[in-house]
């Protein structure tokens, strides 16, 4: 399993639609996310300045940027994108973290 950390942000006015949406994610886009190896994944906020850290493990890092380019992925982040900081394309503005420690 690869780990994989990101950092994002989510609009303050926007915490519970956020984690409403989440909480309510499609079943295909579940199935998708799990079809290109994703497990143990979670989403954290940090509340005073509206960072979200995301954390994944992955299968491949093949299979995983293949995610992106599926109909699901991207109507998932047309969804998002009111409630969060993105990319033109509408994918969300994600910095990826070094991975420095791990504690087994």
């Amino acid at each position: 399993m690869i780990r994989k950390a990101t950092v994002m942000i989510v609009y303050k006015d926007q915490y519970e639609e956020y984690k409403k949406r989440h909480n309510e994610l499609w079943p295909e886009m579940a199935a998708e996310l799990k079809a290109h190896g994703a497990h143990n994944y979670s989403i954290f906020l940090e509340e005073a300045t509206g960072k979200l850290f995301a954390y994944l493990e992955i299968e491949s890092e093949e299979k995983w940027v293949k995610m992106a380019e599926t109909d699901i992925c991207r109507k998932w982040w047309a969804y998002m994108e009111p409630l969060m900081e993105t990319n033109p394309d509408k994918s969300p503005v994600a910095v990826e973290l070094k991975d420095v420690f791990y504690l087994t």
